[in-house]
């Protein structure tokens, strides 16, 4: 799925069946002045984007013009330099590597974790297959 154009403008993908996500996005929209879209992967055409599902289920994603795609930790470093001001040092500090091998873990156990974190719920635990199957009709 690497194929596909990029879009015109940055993409910042996160999960919006997630309320800690959620929460996280509406967030970035309010106090991060990035010029990407923020928007639910399930509501975003994934695959004109070169993301698969796997990958957006997994990790916050950036996607932009010119740009390899970023996950996780490395998209919310992008994301931040993007927006610029004070937030661009933040960014810059956590693109780099030996940060990077510290925010990964910390990521991964706040996305294992996410149900327990403020503005979570449970639904924030299940695997994506299991929330559209519990979904009313």
């Amino acid at each position: 799925m690497t194929d596909a154009a990029p879009p015109p403008s940055p993409v910042f993908l996160y999960d919006g069946d997630c309320s800690f996500c959620t929460s996280c996005a509406t967030f970035i929209e309010r106090r991060i002045p990035t010029s990407a879209r923020v928007v639910p992967w399930q509501f975003a055409d994934l695959d004109a984007l070169g993301v698969t599902q796997a990958q957006a289920e997994e990790a916050v994603v950036w996607v932009a013009p010119g740009e390899p795609t970023r996950h996780g930790p490395e998209a919310i470093a992008r994301m931040l330099v993007d927006a610029g001001s004070y937030w661009r040092p933040l960014g810059r500090l956590l693109g780099l590597r030996p940060v990077l091998w510290v925010a990964w873990p910390v990521y991964r156990w706040v996305a294992r974790n996410r149900h327990r974190m403020p503005g979570g719920t449970a639904a924030c635990s299940l695997p994506q297959a299991e929330r559209e199957a519990r979904r009313p009709a």
